[in-house]
């Protein structure tokens, strides 16, 4: 918990300051994806696929005043190439990882398919959840060069004369999904991670280079007009977010700010009116070692503020050993792995400025760090468990709601800790938020200061025994001294007066 007890003006104490008047990004939202395993635990039986749900977006209490789930703001819905349909024959060994397409072969469209993704959607919105993106993998088989929702030797496989087909279908994605569910996508992401070859067949993919994506989002605009869809195009999902600024391996697809967003440039494609103002790529393999995690990212708040657009670290989970930090491999249901997603979150929301930040796959069926609630990989029915990675995450998301602006917060005092605190604050309105990160062996005392009349009432502290438990804290005037568990991550809620 977070102690209640405030003692003035011990030497030890770490000073954190809070300054409401100057503040950087807004925030649009938190969010998560379906893929791949809600096709199926969307069939699970209803209570506990129900429960799974109130996890992930609930922003209700419980009888203890601690929350119900983690209220994401986004949920991201995969739209599948039809790779289940193929089955076997669709070169993805893992039917998992397959996904439906509701693109039947005479060119009609099946609504009934992807049910359980259907009921995800659903669910959330029920919950609350009002911002939903569809992001496609790999165009529709039917559209695709080889057949596959997977690409030859790393050459895209959408030819360019497929462009205005794969466009208009997204639109009709958009308005089908609408019919169907009465939930409206949002955003539609056409590409992801086009760097990478996708030529496995470890799950559905599509390369690009900066050309092919111009292009095709080009299409996309002149679709969503004429269809008057609604939907903005979000792009381009970066493998990782080097991309976004240097070509580094991969000429040809990347300097993908400057490519997509200066005007000057060939494949300018910012100022189409279906065009998010937002240029997303992802945290992987870009997170340690700490300093150099850092200079990349400070880097990238530079020049999104020179182009004046969004950044979205739009997908993260634990890979890789992360230069000795942290291994992927084995799920990690502890605070361990929930303190090293708590620090990468940070750091993308105070030095990258990131305006949305989003978790991978929401549910996990395997060995990895890659589930925010891990399941038995049964197809009807089975157990599920909640990890420290879904309640940390919730630190973030349950508070920091859309709107919400980040504001200055100043750390003084680190060095009596082997890991510094880790503090971000959030105004929205009259509702003021700070999250604080604690990764030492050690409970850590803090002096807040904050540079207006506020008053703090509640704390919610995720531990190795705590899942956002909510306290009340008493408030002082200036600087009173309260106390941080050792790893934990405690939020801190209260309004202005």
């Amino acid at each position: 918990m977070l102690c209640c007890a405030f003692a003035k003006g011990q030497d030890s104490a770490i000073s954190v300051k809070i300054n409401l008047s100057k503040s950087y990004q807004h925030i649009n939202n938190f969010g998560a994806s379906d893929a791949w395993l809600c096709q199926f635990i969307g069939n699970w039986p209803d209570e506990k696929k129900n429960k799974i749900a109130d996890l992930l977006f609930s922003a209700d209490m419980l009888a203890n005043g601690s929350p119900k789930g983690i209220a994401l703001s986004l949920w991201r819905f995969n739209i599948g190439a039809g790779s289940a349909q193929q089955d076997q024959q669709s070169g993805i060994k893992d039917e998992w990882r397959r996904a439906e397409s509701f693109l039947n072969t005479d060119g009609s469209y099946n609504w009934q398919k992807q049910a359980g993704q259907i009921w995800f959607l659903k669910a959330a919105k029920a919950r609350g959840v009002n911002q939903f993106l569809g992001f496609a993998n790999s165009p529709p088989t039917q559209f695709t060069i080889n057949g596959k929702a997977f690409a030859n030797a790393g050459k895209t496989n959408l030819s360019t004369d497929k462009y205005k087909a794969f466009a208009e279908y997204l639109s009709s994605i958009v308005k089908g999904i609408a019919q169907a569910s009465k939930v409206k996508l949002n955003y539609i992401s056409p590409v992801n991670e086009p760097q990478w070859d996708w030529s496995d067949g470890g799950q559905e993919g599509c390369p690009y280079n900066n050309i092919e994506i111009a292009g095709l989002v080009r299409a996309i605009d002149k679709a969503f007009i004429k269809n008057k869809t609604g939907a903005k195009v979000l792009i381009a999902e970066a493998g990782n977010i080097n991309y976004l600024l240097a070509s580094g391996d991969k000429p040809g697809k990347g300097n993908q700010l400057n490519d997509f967003f200066h005007p000057a440039s060939v494949n300018y494609i910012g100022n189409l009116p279906s065009v998010n103002k937002a240029i997303a790529g992802h945290s992987y393999f870009t997170t340690s070692p700490k300093a150099l995690a850092i200079k990349k990212r400070l880097a990238l708040a530079d020049s999104i503020a020179a182009r004046n657009i969004d950044f979205w670290q739009s997908e993260y989970c634990i890979l890789g050993d992360n230069a000795g930090e942290i291994d992927g491999r084995k799920r990690d249901l502890g605070i361990d792995a929930a303190l090293y997603l708590a620090s990468v979150i940070h750091t993308d929301l105070t030095v990258a400025n990131a305006s949305a930040w989003h978790w991978w796959t929401a549910i996990s069926a395997y060995n990895y760090k890659d589930g925010l609630i891990y399941v038995d990989k049964n197809k009807t029915d089975g157990n599920y468990y909640d990890s420290k990675m879904l309640w940390v995450l919730g630190n973030y998301s349950r508070f920091i709601r859309p709107g919400a602006v980040r504001v200055d917060a100043t750390v003084k005092g680190n060095m009596a800790l082997k890991e510094p605190l880790l503090v971000s604050a959030f105004k929205n309105g009259k509702n003021i938020t700070v999250v604080i990160v604690n990764q030492n062996m050690n409970n850590a005392l803090v002096n807040l200061n904050i540079n207006d009349n506020i008053g703090l009432l509640k704390s919610y502290t995720t531990s190795q025994t705590k899942n956002l438990e909510a306290n009340n804290i008493a408030y002082g005037k200036n600087k009173d001294t309260m106390l941080i568990l050792a790893r934990s991550v405690t939020t801190l809620t209260g309004v202005t007066k």
